[in-house]
């Protein structure tokens, strides 16, 4: 008989049939009442050993974090909890667990415990609630641009060029710097002939494929050697970076929308139960902060505001005027004030805007060009740059983009004023040579997506071995 998902068990119950489960041990109770989880769904079901055969030795072997092998008859449920339960008729211990070790128990851990047991915390309910909701998420990120005629590009993720000279990067080398001083190392000698990196964006690289394909996109996995500790920071980590021929910038903000619009309304769909788990953990936590600390919204009214509203657009400066000329601003009620023209925005800024002033999600465009990387394409106005942020409630910056400067002229300008080796990017200032076309593009951190989409409130607890400074243990 095969195997049968527990999923598709709750989806479509077949009473007093006969079925094959596997799975782990969540709870134990009285040496009787098995709660067994496949990781298919958030919800365990119970498998009942009769009272006559409880004393069997090998029921005395099962233990929280064993797994197991069912043979059983699915029959109504007479306890309260569930519809239905799974009578034993056999059962074979797959695997043992010492119970005076076993890390996971059925009572609440912290998530600081659980990091440490990142091999393990899979079998909790939160967080095989939030990798399932990963996978969705995946998915439907492949599944929108497929959609809609892209091609999937894989950029290298050993590369010469920084893309926009704001990371700090990991080098890639065979060279024994240990022994070697700096001044003295020769990278002719390296493996690749050249000092190399780990990728801190595709983007580069997707803009040529964009100029010969059309529309591309790539998913995959960037790196950043900055040595910070904050929640909202990893060392590794995926974007998803489409690159788009002929689009301006107008183009790009209603791409950056429906992107996010299809796979927030895809996820809704498709996870219903590990949401609404999520959303009741989360409003458990925020009911115990107090009242001027918590969320205005739950985690599914946040998706729902998301998909729900049209996504406000206003330039930097309209957006600085109303932070600059808020009550927030004028009561110093920003840990960082709004007072000149060019300065960065923070998330406390955004989400102002978002939360407070409009009430929908918001983009902001033209932003002042000296606060923006060096491939934006330069306005008429000399001051500002073609480029965009997506602000969602919660979360503040979700999506940042632009319209790529195709002019090779002022590309090479702003390379200069930023002091960046046109040498080793030669190949990207070919684009403007030969065939140069208006394009853009956007990028979008995916661990940041799933936060949003979670509640979790640390990087590291959506991404299934987290890599941060003094941290690669598994």
């Amino acid at each position: 008989m095969d195997l049968i998902k527990i999923k598709d068990i709750y989806s479509s119950p077949s009473y007093n049939s006969k079925i094959v489960i596997a799975g782990w041990v969540r709870a134990f109770r009285g040496n009787r009442f098995i709660e067994l989880n496949d990781g298919s769904t958030i919800k365990n079901i119970q498998c009942v050993i009769s009272d006559s055969d409880k004393e069997i030795e090998i029921y005395k072997k099962i233990s929280v974090g064993s797994s197991l092998k069912i043979k059983g008859n699915l029959i109504e449920s007479i306890g309260k909890g569930q519809s239905f339960e799974v009578e034993i008729l056999d059962l074979e211990i797959l695997g043992e667990s010492d119970p005076e070790t076993y890390p996971i128990q059925p009572k609440r851990h912290s998530f600081e415990f659980l990091r440490e047991q990142a091999h393990l915390r899979i079998r909790t309910s939160t967080f095989s609630a939030v990798m399932r909701i990963r996978s969705k998420l995946a998915y439907a990120v492949h599944k929108f641009f497929n959609e809609i005629g892209f091609n999937y590009i894989h950029t290298p993720i050993i590369t010469s060029s920084d893309a926009e000279g704001a990371g700090e990067m990991f080098q890639v080398t065979t060279l024994d710097n240990t022994k070697i001083d700096k001044k003295e190392l020769n990278y002719t000698e390296d493996f690749f002939g050249k000092k190399t990196s780990l990728t801190v964006s595709g983007q580069l690289e997707a803009e040529t494929y964009a100029l010969g394909l059309g529309n591309v996109y790539t998913f995959g996995p960037t790196f950043r050697a900055e040595n910070s500790n904050t929640s909202r920071h990893a060392s590794e980590f995926w974007m998803i970076e489409p690159e788009m021929a002929f689009y301006e910038l107008n183009d790009n903000m209603d791409l950056a929308e429906s992107f996010l619009k299809y796979i927030l309304e895809f996820l809704i769909s498709s996870c219903k139960e590990d949401l609404k788990f999520l959303d009741e953990r989360l409003s458990k936590e925020q009911s115990q902060k107090p009242k001027d600390e918590r969320d205005q919204m739950t985690l599914l009214e946040k998706i729902k505001f998301t998909i729900d509203n049209e996504f406000v657009r206003i330039s930097y400066s309209d957006a600085f005027e109303i932070l600059k000329n808020s009550k927030f601003n004028k009561k110093k009620k920003f840990n960082f004030l709004i007072d000149e023209w060019g300065c960065d925005f923070q998330s406390e800024h955004e989400r102002f805007l978002v939360e407070k002033h409009f009430k929908s999600p918001v983009i902001i465009y033209d932003y002042p060009s000296k606060i923006k990387a060096f491939y934006m394409r330069l306005n008429d106005d000399g001051k500002t740059v073609r480029a965009m942020d997506v602000l969602f409630p919660g979360i503040g910056e979700i999506i940042g983009g632009s319209q790529r400067e195709e002019r090779l002229d002022i590309l090479i300008r702003r390379i200069d004023e930023m002091g960046i080796d046109k040498k080793e990017l030669w190949w990207y200032l070919d684009l403007r040579k030969y065939g140069t076309v208006p394009h853009s593009g956007f990028g979008l951190g995916f661990e940041r997506l799933i936060m949003f989409c979670t509640g979790m409130q640390n990087i590291r607890d959506v991404i299934p071995y987290p890599r941060t400074p003094k941290n690669a243990s598994f």
